[in-house]
C-alpha cells in the first residue's frame, strides 16, 4: 500500500464521510457546508448555499463561517480527498464534528443536486483586488458588489481627487464626475488627480484619463457641466451614493435637497485653512431617522464668515484627509459595513492632530427631511446663499 493510500485509509477511520445527499439534508438542518476548491474549480458551479473558503485559508478564516467549534461542518472538494485532509486539520484546531463529503463536487453534480454559479473574477482582477479578497467582510461577493456599484462625485477638485483615486483603485465599477472647471496651476498644490501638463484642460477629461490608467475596470463618466436644478435629478439618477466635493454653499444645498428628494446618501466633506469636516446625510436610510445637511445648517453663514479656499487658503494635504474619509464612508455604504457617519459630524483639526465627533439630531421642523408635507422644490440657491 502506498503512503497516500495508507494516509487516506487512516483518515477514513477517523473522519466521518457523508454522501452529497446526506450533506444536503444536514445543510438544510443548519450544518455549514464549505466548498474548499480553488477559484478556478468553483467558477463552473458550487453546491447551492455553500460557503466558499479556499483550502489555503481554511484554518485562518473558518470562524467567519462556523464560529461555534461544536457545530457540524461539512467540507467538500472536487473528489473527496482534499476534504479529508482539511477535516483532519480542523479537528486539530478544535472543531469536534467535521465531516467530508464523499466523492466531492463530481459526485454532487452527477447526482443532480442543486448548484449555483458563484460570482467570479478574472485572473487579473483576483490579483488586483487580492487584499480585498482576503478580508472576510469583503471577499469575492463584496468585490463583485463594488464592481457593480455606481457613485457620483460632484466636484473633481481637492476633495474629489483623493476620493476618486481610491474609489477607482478599490474597483467601484462606475464613477461619474461632475465638474465644469478647468485645471489651473493653483489647483496642483492639493488636487492630486492632475499634473502640470493638464493645465487648461477640463478637469473631468483629465481626471478620466488618470483614473482609467489607474484601473481599466472602472467606467468613468465625465460630465463637464455645472450642476443646477435643471439637471441635478437626471444626473443623480441610477447612482447609489452621491459625494459632495464642492466648495460653495449653493451647490451643497442643491446636492442635499436632491438627495433628500431621491432618497440617496450624501457623503459630505468640507475644508477650511487647517480644518475639515465630514458626515453622511441620509434621512431615507432604513434603520432610523437621521438628519440632512439643512438640519445642521438651516441657513448658510454670511459670505464674509465663510470665504472659499481661493480667499482664505487651505493646507494642501487637508483635502486628502477629508476626501479619503469620504471615500471610506462610501465604501462602507456600498458594502454594508460598519457604523456610518450618519447623525455624526467628524471634525479634524490638523494643527492639533485631533478628531472630534459631534452628534447631529434631525430637525423635526426641517421642511425638506422631516417627512411633513410635499417636497418644497429647489430654491434659487444663489439668492438663498448670498
Amino acid at each position: 500500500m502506498s503512503l497516500k493510500d495508507a494516509t487516506l485509509a487512516r483518515l477514513r477511520k477517523k473522519i466521518a464521510e457523508v454522501s452529497p445527499a446526506e450533506a444536503k439534508a444536514l445543510q438544510e438542518n443548519g450544518s455549514v457546508l464549505i466548498d474548499i476548491r480553488t477559484p478556478e474549480e468553483t467558477s463552473l458551479g458550487i453546491p447551492a448555499g455553500a460557503a466558499l473558503l479556499n483550502r489555503d485559508r481554511l484554518e485562518l478564516n473558518i470562524e467567519d463561517h462556523a464560529p461555534d467549534p461544536g457545530a457540524t461542518v461539512l467540507l467538500l472538494c472536487n473528489s473527496g480527498v482534499r476534504s479529508l485532509l482539511a477535516a483532519d486539520n480542523l479537528l486539530a484546531v478544535g472543531y469536534s464534528d467535521v465531516r467530508s463529503v464523499a466523492g466531492g463536487f463530481v459526485r454532487w453534480k452527477s447526482e443532480r443536486l442543486p448548484l449555483e454559479v458563484p460570482v467570479s473574477l478574472g485572473a487579473n482582477q483576483r490579483q488586483r483586488y487580492s487584499r480585498h479578497l482576503l478580508l472576510p467582510e469583503v471577499g469575492l461577493e463584496g468585490q463583485h458588489t463594488l464592481l457593480q456599484s455606481r457613485v457620483l462625485l460632484v466636484g473633481a477638485g481637492g476633495l474629489g481627487s483623493p476620493a476618486a483615486l481610491y474609489l477607482a483603485a478599490a474597483g467601484v465599477g462606475t464613477l461619474t464626475l461632475v465638474d465644469h472647471d478647468v485645471v489651473d496651476r493653483s489647483n496642483l498644490q492639493r488636487q492630486v488627480l492632475y499634473s502640470d501638463t493638464n493645465t487648461g484642460l477640463p478637469k473631468t477629461e483629465a481626471a478620466r484619463t488618470r483614473l482609467k490608467a489607474l484601473n481599466p475596470d472602472v467606467k468613468i463618466n465625465a460630465v463637464d457641466q455645472k450642476l443646477d436644478r435643471t439637471n441635478v435629478e437626471e444626473l443623480f439618477a441610477d447612482h447609489q451614493v452621491i459625494i459632495d466635493g464642492t466648495d460653495n454653499f449653493p451647490t451643497r444645498y442643491l446636492i442635499n435637497d436632491a438627495c433628500v428628494r431621491l432618497g440617496l446618501p450624501n457623503v459630505y466633506g468640507s475644508v477650511f485653512r487647517f480644518e475639515g469636516q465630514t458626515s453622511v446625510f441620509w434621512p431615507a436610510q432604513p434603520d432610523e431617522p437621521t438628519p440632512c445637511y439643512r438640519c445642521l445648517y438651516p441657513q448658510p453663514p454670511p459670505p464674509e464668515l465663510a470665504p472659499g479656499c481661493g480667499e482664505a487658503g487651505v493646507l494642501g494635504v487637508l483635502p486628502g484627509v477629508i476626501g479619503l474619509l469620504q471615500a471610506t464612508e462610501t465604501l462602507k455604504l456600498l458594502l454594508g459595513l460598519g457604523d456610518l457617519l450618519t447623525s455624526r459630524l467628524l471634525h479634524y483639526d490638523a494643527l492639533q492632530a485631533r478628531f472630534t465627533t459631534h452628534r447631529i439630531q434631525p430637525d423635526p421642523n426641517c421642511e425638506y427631511c422631516s417627512g411633513e408635507g410635499e417636497f418644497p422644490g429647489y430654491s434659487d440657491y444663489q439668492d438663498f446663499c448670498s
